[in-house]
């Protein structure tokens, strides 16, 4: 008997399925509005970033690793005279980005509830584990997956390691996401098919160059045209 050349689909979690980056950009608005007397915007986001990068092998990806880099960046623009007010403000924006509501994107529960049943679905997404579990549960989707998985760092050994555990390896796994330095060139590395669903706001750490040239590498403009992408692979 012929084998299914694909039996696993993992799903990113964050600007896949539902609403994330957008929450992030509007919290950053209110931290550069909060230092705007000790720089301008740009310059205090530039400082934001670096912050971020520096701080990710200390407190991983996620809100209250942002909430501590918008802290640090705050005494540095400031040289160390931030008010306690501010810091105290900070700290508001970063609890309110802890319970933004949940909005799932166009497609999402048909392009799952078609799949679910067919394939092993499972959600592979890093960040704050206690965040991720809260987005999951107001979603209402996690029914839909046979498997939940919540990192610290997506790379090519996560991938085998969860496609194997949960599926038939990552030969016959498919990854789904907007992100192509976490979710798509990692997963192709392991040796699963990549389908990248580019969202209008990703972070600029996860920019890198589309990997066209892989032969299992996908791009489609929303998740309603995947299953056209696996009858495909049939």
């Amino acid at each position: 008997m012929t084998q299914r050349p694909l039996t696993t689909i993992g799903f990113d979690a964050d600007d896949t399925l539902w609403q994330n980056e957008r929450f992030y950009r509007l919290t950053e608005l209110q931290f550069t509005d909060l230092l705007i007397d000790h720089a301008d915007s740009d310059h205090i986001s530039a400082r934001l970033l670096e912050a971020e990068k520096r701080n990710l092998r200390h407190y991983g990806f996620g809100i209250k690793g942002f909430t501590l880099s918008m802290i640090e960046t705050a005494i540095e623009i400031t040289e160390g005279e931030v008010p306690a007010t501010v810091i105290a403000q900070i700290l508001d924006i970063g609890r309110d980005l802890l319970a933004h509501p949940v909005e799932t994107l166009p497609h999402v529960r048909q392009t799952l509830e078609a799949l679910s049943g067919n394939y092993l679905l499972v959600l592979i997404t890093k960040g704050d584990l206690f965040d991720q579990e809260r987005k999951l549960a107001q979603s209402g989707l996690g029914d839909l997956f046979d498997a939940i998985e919540i990192v610290s760092d997506k790379n090519a050994s996560t991938y085998r390691r969860i496609f194997s555990k949960v599926g038939d390896g990552p030969e016959r796994a498919m990854m789904i996401g907007n992100s192509l330095k976490s979710d798509i060139v990692p997963a192709l590395a392991a040796g699963s098919y990549g389908v990248f669903v580019p969202h209008e706001l990703t972070w600029s750490f996860e920019h890198v160059e589309e990997p066209t040239e892989a032969p299992r590498f996908r791009k489609i403009g929303h998740l309603g045209e995947l299953y056209r992408v696996i009858e495909a692979l049939s």
